[in-house]
């Protein structure tokens, strides 16, 4: 394990120490839960294929079809990151100049000061 990773498990063991036993529980079930899903997936993938496998050849294909869906999971969220960020940077000037013009615009323009009355008396 590379050194992150291990800094990383333990992180994540210290977390897992610190939960409530009902929110160990909780995570528990969600994890059988998205297991149980993957495993479905698996099977509708081996039966889309066609093929008909002995049940060591069927475990080898599980296997990889989990391998090859983790590393294409895994290739979303860093792209969705990098995506995330390269938005983000022109969001963050946007809001960096408006922010800044009502800094130093001391009077804000609401619907009452930007127009007068509708009804002037007269």
């Amino acid at each position: 394990m590379r050194p992150d990773e291990r800094q990383q498990f333990r992180s994540n063991a210290e977390r897992w120490l610190q939960l409530a036993p009902e929110e160990r529980l909780m995570l528990r079930q969600r994890d059988a839960q998205r297991r149980a899903q993957i495993q479905r997936e698996a099977d509708a993938a081996l039966r889309q294929s066609g093929l008909q496998l002995e049940a060591d050849r069927r475990a080898q294909f599980e296997q990889r079809y989990l391998q090859e869906r983790r590393r294409i999971e895994q290739q979303l969220r860093q792209d969705a990151e990098q995506r995330r960020q390269r938005e983000l940077g022109p969001v963050l000037e946007q809001l960096k100049k408006e922010f800044d013009q009502k800094k130093t615009s001391p009077t804000t323009r609401g619907p009452a000061a930007a127009s007068p009355s509708p009804n002037p008396t007269r």
